[in-house]
Parts: structure tokens; C-alpha cells; sequence
């Protein structure tokens, strides 16, 4: 291809705000979360701009979309995209940006007149920061054949909602298997979420690997008794060993140093009253790494932490897994 092609830039920021407008916050910000009532108007804006284009649109079963420029031959495609469901407090770019580039490119492409060898596709996949659904990454962790998708489908929302039911609610449970079409290779836009190239006044970045996830989440149970007539010595203070927890997390990685991360993002206490001793306290811990050595060396630095502080203040702790998954290195 010998002439040098440029996307409208205008066209894809108004399409991003136009997005943006459903799950629009008051004030900024986007509340997009998989499988609810404004994840389908997402979902039906961004397949009636495929389908603008002439795409040939397709839903599989974990509600993955996928939107294929065809190709001048039948040859594995080459795909584009992300996601468009949002935490709670989203903005504008994240995820959506992958996709709406993607469409870009295409729709740049058609702009002059060009059909590439290969077909190109556009996917934004399912529940990919797993706020509602746990595991996060679901709809391409799928997709890849790294989770079992009855398994996926059956995981529920707080209101005991599984995903299954969610996307058939809002017309997105579709039949097409995950991950049975032929791709080539996968190309993916994003913005930077952390502020390493910003402070480095660097405009963009390869991404070489992604990190190993570990979510867990505890139950803490202690005694309920008045905060003005308990001794100190004899309290069972769910509420201080959750805090010791979070303080523990900070300090390990710290410690570990390198990549590792670690944050409290949930913290629930019971009965929640200014003079009353916490009984009750359910919160999660997320540790990441791109080294999984390092990161299992987290893990078990932090279950020994909680049985030591179980065992000092009386407190009975019991934990589940959330989420796991090793880092990921790109290939070079």
C-alpha cells in the first residue's frame, strides 16, 4: 500500500462521547457494569455502528460481539477491540477506546475504498472488569479457552443474578461458540490506567506482558460489645483485624517491591455504629504481579498474616478465591 492513510480523529472522540452517553454520570464519568439495562444500550450503540459499516455481526454464548470486515481472501482474521462495560465510576476510554478505534480503522479504510487481504474484525467481549461477575477478563478468557463457560455462566451478581439469565434479559446471550472463529493475530488500543507514561511524557507504549491477578476475599468474624465498657484486653475487634490486614497488604508490597501491588478496594463492617465494637467484616484483597513466582510468595505471606492475626485477636477469618490468573507474557 503505497498512499499514507489517517483516521478522522474528530469522528472517533465524538464517537467515544457518544458512548459515553449511555451510563453517563452526573458530573462526568460512565456506569456501564456487564449485562445491566445500560450495558445494553452500549452494546446497541456500538452494533448499529457495525452494522453502519457492513459488518457481519455475530453474539456467542458469554455475549462476546464481534463485527468482521470481509476480507479479500478467506484467511484467518486479523482482530481488533476491547471491552465496553465499566466499573462503577468508569470513564470515557477505557475499553471503549479499543473499540471504537477498531472501528475506525475500518471505517477509515472504506473511506478509501481499500479491502484488505485478510477480513479485520471488531469484538468488544463480556464482563471484562468483573465487577458484577467474578472472574473479571471474562468474556476473553473464555473466548481463549482458559475457563469453562457453563462455569462463567453460572457465576452470580449479588442479587444471586448468574450471567446466563443477565445477558439473556437484555438480548445478548447468543449461540455462536467462543473462540471458533480463525484469528491471526489481535491488535488492541488503550489507554494508560496508570500514570508511568504521563509522568515520563511519553506518548505511547508497547504493552509486553500482562500481570498475574490474585483476588480474595475475607470474612471476619469478632464479638459485638459496647466501645465504652469493653477493655481493650478483652475485645474480639473484627474491625481492627481487617485493618491490620489492609495495613499488612501496603507493607508487603512494599516489601516485595518491583511490580508487585496490592489494594484493599471492599471493606463492609457490621454493625457499622459509631460505639460498637465491629463484628462482622467482609472485605477483599487484590494482589498483582507480572512475576508469578512473586506473586504466589504474596499469597502465602498474606495467609500467614491473616492466620497470625486471627489467632492474636480472637477473631475467626475464613477466605475464598475470587480470581487467579498467571501473568502473561506477549509474544516478541
Amino acid at each position: 500500500m503505497s498512499h499514507y492513510l489517517q483516521i478522522n480523529g474528530q469522528r472517533l472522540i465524538d464517537s467515544l462521547y457518544a458512548l459515553g452517553e449511555h451510563g453517563a454520570l452526573p458530573g462526568g464519568g460512565v456506569c456501564r457494569l456487564a449485562a445491566t439495562a445500560e450495558d445494553k444500550a452500549g452494546r446497541d450503540f456500538v452494533v448499529a455502528r457495525m452494522k453502519a459499516l457492513g459488518l457481519s455481526v455475530s453474539i456467542d454464548a458469554i455475549g462476546n460481539v464481534t463485527g468482521v470486515y470481509h476480507g479479500e481472501e478467506t484467511l484467518p482474521m486479523v482482530m481488533m477491540g476491547s471491552h465496553i462495560d465499566t466499573v462503577a465510576t468508569g470513564g470515557l476510554y477505557d475499553g471503549n477506546y479499543g473499540v471504537m478505534a477498531g472501528l475506525e480503522v475500518i471505517a477509515t479504510l472504506q473511506d478509501a475504498g481499500i479491502r484488505t487481504r485478510r477480513p479485520l474484525a471488531v469484538t468488544f467481549f463480556t464482563n471484562e472488569e468483573g465487577v458484577r461477575f467474578q472472574p473479571d477478563m471474562m468474556g476473553s478468557v473464555v473466548f481463549a479457552g482458559e475457563y469453562p463457560l457453563a462455569q462463567a455462566l453460572a457465576a452470580k451478581d449479588l442479587d444471586g443474578i448468574t450471567l446466563d439469565e443477565a445477558l439473556r434479559n437484555i438480548g445478548y446471550k447468543g449461540e455462536r461458540q467462543p473462540g471458533d472463529m480463525a484469528v491471526d493475530s489481535y491488535v488492541e488500543l488503550h489507554i494508560e490506567q496508570g500514570p508511568i507514561l504521563d509522568k515520563e511524557q511519553i506518548d505511547i507504549g508497547v504493552v509486553t506482558g500482562v500481570q498475574g491477578i490474585s483476588w480474595q476475599e475475607f470474612t471476619l468474624r469478632g464479638v459485638s460489645n459496647h466501645a465504652g465498657t469493653t477493655p481493650m484486653s478483652m475485645r474480639r475487634d473484627a474491625g481492627l483485624a481487617a485493618a491490620k490486614i489492609a495495613v499488612f497488604a501496603r507493607e508487603l508490597a512494599l516489601s516485595l517491591g518491583g511490580n508487585q501491588v496490592a489494594t484493599v478496594g471492599h471493606f463492609s463492617v457490621k454493625p457499622n455504629l459509631i460505639n460498637v465494637i465491629p463484628n462482622h467484616v467482609v472485605m477483599s484483597v487484590d494482589l498483582r504481579n507480572t512475576d508469578n513466582a512473586i506473586l504466589c510468595l504474596a499469597e502465602q505471606q498474606l495467609a500467614e498474616f491473616v492466620a497470625k492475626t486471627s489467632q492474636e485477636e480472637g477473631v475467626e477469618i475464613t477466605s475464598r478465591s475470587l480470581v487467579r490468573f498467571n501473568p502473561v507474557i506477549f509474544c516478541r
